[in-house]
């Protein structure tokens, strides 16, 4: 029989969870182990890292977090990555709590910012911690979804600020996707945050089959007998499917030898894929629709629905399509009848009512909402989306079907990791409705299913900082904690918690090679004197040598400079071989005399930089031709037209010069001849065994080397965060935005301009504002010139040279230029800080958000871009939340109320819908 005491406690651990027992009774279904595992933990007051696989219900934890602080009267916040997510859990919670209680805030959307739950976009969190919001007083709880985001090159570094600064009071709770290093992860978040428990769960709550979809069928990936929940590293494929891809490789090799193709010509790749409407068609017969299939494509999306439609399939019934049109026409009703035409309204719900829908980034965001409301209510059977899809919407599907295994990073294709194989495949399976889900990889030319069957069976996902200080955290940072803090604050930081973890592995390593050296130096003891000194002098002759050859060298490389340097606009150069090979014409010389690296446009029509890097195959000035004035190189057209004026005249060239420089012969030089002197009377150099020693004193001096680079390594790990936090403080200091050194180190009333500005090219905006460039823009050129700092082209944006309402001299034309020269002294400065160069401004969407903000349709900004409806509306979002920026941050009066004015002629339309 228990005691009083222990009668007690468990009375207590009653009481203090009957709100989770409250809340497992709510639910339709039981709790998985892990997740009652999670909110047992959430219960107990501790933080909480949680990591399983896509689909497993993780959000269950996140919701019984937010009602746990809900019934202990705090507030709670609960945080996405994405606007469509916020949006989406928005809807949910004010479902369980009602309205009143629930708010939202995405940046550019504010619903009762005050309320006990708000959902929010991490951004926005970062932004109030740093704000010093007295909401962040009585909060009990922040749900961090998504929190593997933290990678993301371009974003991540939100959640580890948020982690980091968030008051100790307030409990984390980190939902993430299966990461291979959740364990690292949680002892990180132990660190910085206090007690963190750590649950781990890699089971499917649908169990995932991998199929291959070839012209002869479908067929398992695996072979009989393999688990394919638990294939193993290699695990043995499906003799069927080996058999056919064996039979295609020699039918394509057969083919190849049978036509002889020329020299160079590329080998045969294997069979085309199945017709889009043909791989729906099997799916459909093989009761496996719904589906998703991804496609690494915007353009790819919309041709595929195209394809699937004009084969005349149509996958939804007579009730069905009639249940599509009045969702579509009640979602849509309130779209303004103008721009229907340009969002291609009519087309979009013809395919939904086939049952056939495109997901993707080009989309207005309310399209993406129908299209998700409809899949989820079972009326859509396929949809065609980029994989921005795999990261968080909740679409589950029976099947994900994968196009190809490759996809275009932005600046080549690259073979999908098993992460992100992982990601996109972990769609397939809907709870509660499918007994099992299924990955199809359609056969594609290059298909290797071999390759497949290594990516399918390695679950590695590791989660790895993209943690770095930006000028905005910097100045926050200093103005709130002062220098000091702010580099101890900066050291708790993930990346350096990774880079440390690094240093331990490196110090062991370092360690090890200490022990390696005092064994090659045992083994190269000579009995006629120190054989060390005498591999030293043959070390240092060989070095010598070696630094002569590299002497010719830097000779080679800098005439190549220096002729790069003199090169004048339509001077013509032959470029000797590599990805460069052949002519092309200087538009914009570079005098620099150390690293010239002048602009060219290739008789391709393709421009870009020479650098001297590049030419390992030799460079000759051969002729001139006459470049138009003018002549702007972001312009595709103009670029061909003087590409091909280029190449027209190439016969009246000089022929490239075979000569080459030639360096000093290697080895010349007193101190070589000294060298070679003292070996030759060195008592070492008669030893018999002489080369036997040599070869151990030269292990001896590679294992030095791997010592050298090790601790240089440990070196530039240890601290490397907050060099870089001073390196940005450095730069900052140079502009006046902070003053005085080291501990007494203050924000200087421009510096107070910075810390409410949130933008990749922060500085730049901080800088234009206080200098006065942005001052007398009237608020559509303010808008537009706004945009210039944000937009980044995707590559077939890029064919049209922007157009600048007013030309190139008008108002917002010289703000643009002079906006780009207070960028360009900006990345001088940092580059010779050594910090990463800023994204340069791009013009792309100046004329359309300019248009915007005077009030045209959409039809009219669109005309002649290739700007997708759902970009202009995603661009005008982001401009709307820097503006909102700028209206708080500008140092004078009209330039903030043009904000504001810009602002609301903004938000109108597709853009406020």
């Amino acid at each position: 029989m228990s005691s009083p005491a222990e009668r007690f406690a468990a009375a207590k651990a009653r009481s203090r969870h009957q709100d989770l027992a409250n809340f497992e009774a709510s639910l339709s279904f039981p709790l998985d182990d892990f997740q009652k595992e999670s909110c047992l933990a959430v219960a107990d007051g501790h933080s909480v890292l949680v990591a399983a696989p896509t689909g497993a219900g993780k959000t269950i934890v996140g919701e019984y977090a937010v009602r746990h602080a809900v019934e202990r009267g705090e507030k709670a916040f609960y945080t996405t990555p994405i606007k469509a997510l916020s949006n989406q859990k928005f809807a949910e919670l004010r479902r369980v709590y009602g309205e009143d209680r629930v708010g939202l805030l995405t940046g550019d959307t504010s619903i009762n910012s005050e309320a006990q739950v708000v959902v929010m976009t991490t951004e926005v969190l970062r932004n109030m911690i740093y704000a010093a919001s007295p909401t962040l007083a009585t909060l009990g709880v922040v749900v961090l979804d998504e929190v593997h985001y933290l990678a993301d090159r371009y974003r991540g570094s939100v959640w580890e600020e948020v982690i980091v600064h968030l008051d100790a009071k307030t409990a984390i709770i980190a939902l993430s996707a299966t990461v291979s290093n959740a364990e690292e992860f949680g002892a990180w978040l132990t660190e910085v945050r206090g007690d963190t428990r750590v649950i781990v769960s890699e089971r499917r709550p649908v169990p995932l089959w991998p199929h291959v979809m070839v012209r002869e069928g479908i067929f398992d990936l695996y072979a009989p007998g393999v688990d394919p929940l638990a294939p193993g590293p290699t695990p043995r494929l499906n003799p069927e499917l080996e058999a056919i891809t064996r039979r295609q490789r020699h039918e394509s090799e057969t083919r190849y030898r049978g036509r002889r193709p020329s020299k160079g010509g590329k080998r045969p790749q294997g069979r085309r894929a199945p017709p889009r409407f043909a791989v729906v068609d099997v799916l459909d017969r093989q009761a496996l629709l719904p589906a998703i299939v991804f496609v690494f494509s915007r353009a790819g999306c919309e041709d595929a629905v195209d394809q699937v439609r004009a084969s005349g399939l149509r996958l939804t019934s007579d009730e069905e399509r009639a249940r599509i049109a009045a969702i579509v026409d009640e979602r849509c009703a309130g779209l303004p009848t103008e721009d229907l035409g340009a969002l291609g309204f009519t087309h979009w719900r013809d395919h939904l009512e086939a049952g056939i829908a495109a997901h993707h980034a080009g989309m207005i965001p309310l399209f993406k909402e129908v299209v998700e409301e409809l899949f989820a209510a079972g009326l859509i059977k396929v949809v065609y989306a980029t994989e921005t899809l795999a990261l968080g919407v909740n679409m589950p599907a029976r099947s994900v079907v994968l196009e190809k295994l490759v996809k275009w990073d932005g600046q080549a294709h690259q073979d999908l990791t098993a992460g992100e194989y992982t990601q996109l495949t972990g769609r397939a399976g809907r709870r509660g409705i499918d007994v099992e889900g299924h990955a199809v990889v359609v056969e594609h030319p290059g298909f290797d299913a071999a390759q497949l069957g290594r990516l399918a069976s390695r679950r590695t996902y590791p989660l790895i900082s993209s943690f770095q200080p930006s000028y905005n955290m910097t100045i926050n940072l200093v103005g709130q904690s002062g220098v000091d803090k702010a580099r101890e604050l900066l050291e708790l930081s993930f990346a350096q918690y990774q880079a440390d973890q690094s240093v331990v592995g490196k110090a062991r390593k370092a360690r090890d090679l200490d022990a390696t050296l005092a064994g090659f130096r045992e083994a190269a003891q000579c009995d006629k004197g120190d054989f060390m000194e005498y591999a030293a002098m043959r070390e240092r002759l060989n070095r010598l040598q070696k630094n002569a050859s590299k002497a010719s060298s830097r000779r080679r490389r800098e005439a190549t400079a220096s002729m790069l340097a003199g090169l004048g606009r339509g001077d013509v150069v032959r470029v000797g071989g590599g990805k460069r090979a052949g002519l092309s014409v200087v538009v914009e010389p570079d005098g620099d005399t150390e690293a010239p690296r002048p602009t060219v446009v290739s008789t391709q029509g393709r421009s870009y930089r020479l650098a001297i890097s590049e030419l390992h195959h030799g460079v000759e000035p051969v002729g001139r031709v006459r470049v138009p004035k003018g002549f702007d190189h972001r312009d595709a057209r103009a670029r061909r037209e003087l590409g091909q004026v280029v190449a027209s005249a190439k016969n009246t060239f000089e022929t490239p010069s075979s000569r080459r420089a030639r360096g000093a012969g290697a080895g010349s030089g007193a101190e070589v001849e000294e060298l070679r002197r003292r070996l030759a009377s060195h008592p070492c150099h008669s030893c018999p065994d002489r080369e036997d020693h040599a070869r151990w004193a030269e292990r001896h001096f590679r294992a030095q080397r791997d010592r050298d680079r090790v601790m240089g390594e440990i070196s530039r790990a240890t601290g490397s965060i907050a060099k870089v936090f001073d390196r940005r403080c450095d730069v900052l200091r140079e502009l006046g935005y902070l003053d005085g050194e080291g501990g007494s180190t203050s924000v200087t009333r421009a510096g107070t301009t910075l810390r409410t500005l949130y933008s990749e090219n922060d500085l730049v905006m901080a800088e234009c504002l206080r200098t006065g460039v942005w001052k007398d823009l009237h608020p559509p050129a303010l808008a537009a010139t706004v945009s210039s700092l944000l937009y980044r082209g995707r590559r077939e944006d890029d064919v049209r040279a922007p157009r600048v309402p007013g030309g190139p001299r008008g108002v917002l034309g010289l703000a643009l230029a002079e906006s780009q020269r207070v960028w360009s002294r900006i990345d001088d400065l940092q580059s010779a800080k050594g910090l990463p160069d800023l994204p340069a401004p791009h013009w792309g969407i100046v004329g359309p958000i300019h248009g915007w903000a005077q009030g045209k349709g959409l039809d009219a900004v669109l005309a002649d871009t290739d700007i997708a409806p759902g970009d202009m509306v995603r661009w005008c979002k982001q401009v709307i939340d820097v503006l909102d920026q700028v209206a708080q941050s500008a140092p004078e009066q009209q330039v903030r109320e043009r904000a504001r004015t810009a602002i609301d002629a903004m938000r109108r339309g597709v853009v406020a819908y």
